[in-house]
């Protein structure tokens, strides 16, 4: 968590083998990251990372269930076994009965559901959301929310969530990172890092949230 600017969308372009760090380690299985030539980082980032944005990012000329292939033909999938694949995770999150749909003849919270589906198709070890519901009305939200938790619980797929909503980290994640100008300032289970704050810059995040500050009417 942090405001604009504080760096979070860099690091998730780095988790996600989109960009390469100038500095420090990731090492995902083992491997180090940074070091990987573009062919090994294509492969990495086809094979075990999903994910999901906050403009669903789905091609406007392909159905739900042909969005949702698509990974699978980089993911080396054999061709018999997508569409099987497809609707079955399309059906997962509720939208069995709109597999041929187009995204403009579906809803903004439909939409990031497929999102969601393509994410998890091809079981990622990590699964990267980037504000995934800030596009949402609230009541999309919470419905997405919990269908994301969900797959995520039922793939067993470690997750990195991003947002500026804190209410939706304090009900989602198990720990936190507070970033600032690129650098971690608190880390720690989201319980205490809530509750117990050691950072001024953490305490004052905190303190804008309605109902937590104690400058709140």
């Amino acid at each position: 968590m942090g405001p604009s600017g504080a760096g979070k969308s860099t690091l998730m372009n780095i988790l996600g083998c989109l960009d390469r760090p100038t500095k420090g380690s990731y090492q995902l299985d083992g491997e180090e990251v940074a070091t990987l030539d573009d062919a090994r980082l294509a492969f990495t980032r086809n094979q075990k990372i999903g994910f999901v944005f906050q403009s669903f990012n789905l091609l406007p000329r392909l159905s739900a269930l042909d969005n949702v292939i698509l990974p699978m033909i980089y993911g080396n999938v054999y061709k018999n076994e997508r569409k099987q694949r497809a609707q079955r995770m399309l059906e997962a999150v509720g939208l069995g009965d709109r597999i041929h749909h187009m995204p403009a003849e579906m809803s903004g919270g439909q939409r990031q559901r497929v999102a969601i589906a393509r994410a998890l198709i091809n079981s990622p070890e990590i699964l990267l959301a980037d504000e995934p519901t800030s596009a949402l009305d609230v009541v999309s939200q919470a419905q997405v929310l919990r269908e994301l938790q969900a797959l995520q619980q039922k793939e067993q797929t470690g997750m990195v969530l991003v947002t500026h909503n804190l209410a939706v980290l304090e009900q989602m994640a198990d720990r936190v990172v507070v970033l600032k100008d690129g650098n971690i300032v608190e880390q720690g289970e989201t319980r205490t890092v809530f509750d117990h704050p050691k950072d001024e810059y953490t305490k004052n995040l905190l303190a804008a949230v309605p109902g937590r500050g104690k400058n709140d009417v």
